[in-house]
């Protein structure tokens, strides 16, 4: 079987876990939690790449509130369904010096990639550093980091929609599903 129609078959063999509604009520009362937390803080929303995208677009029309945006790419997946090391493409271009910084992302999963990019973040001389997340995995053991804004939190099974993939498909899924038959 090739991978296009390996992707087929875990869509179609899928469970939905969180309709498209729920996730938009999710982020509406996200925007609402973030809204109150920095609305007079200047920020700057770092959008994680790829899996953020859909999650940080979403939200970040509902933020009403002066801020900036800029992206970072750092991956432990980089198309496949097991992590390893945290491999750089794409840090940001605004200087994150005396800011508040506000990470998305779509899932917070082990937590390493999130753990790296907070302490980039610090690093590179952030005052607060901020995770909001669209999914919270249960995973059921400590993680180096936590999100302090999360959307849903779900069963610890592979995860794609709303950004999260499988094998770089099904990221424009109208929902968060769970795959079945693939170990975490």
């Amino acid at each position: 079987m090739n991978l296009l129609e390996e992707v087929k078959q875990v869509q179609s063999e899928a469970d939905l876990l969180f309709s498209e509604q729920q996730v938009e009520s999710a982020i509406d009362r996200l925007a609402v939690e973030i809204e109150a937390h920095l609305a007079e803080s200047n920020p700057i929303i770092l959008t994680v790449l790829n899996g953020g995208i859909i999650f940080s677009g979403k939200l970040l029309t509902r933020l009403n509130f002066p801020l900036e945006i800029d992206s970072i790419q750092a991956s432990r997946y980089r198309g496949t369904t097991s992590g390893g090391e945290v491999e750089w493409f794409v840090k940001p271009r605004l200087p994150l010096g005396g800011r508040t910084v506000l990470v998305t992302d779509d899932i917070l999963d082990e937590g390493i990639t999130l753990k790296v990019i907070k302490d980039w973040c610090k690093e590179q001389g952030a005052t607060e550093i901020l995770i909001a997340v669209l999914i919270d995995k249960q995973i059921g053991r400590e993680r180096p980091c936590r999100a302090d804004f999360v959307g849903l939190e779900a069963e610890n099974r592979y995860l794609f929609g709303y950004g999260l993939d499988y094998k770089n498909y099904l990221r424009n899924a109208p929902g968060i599903f769970a795959c079945t038959n693939i170990p975490v």
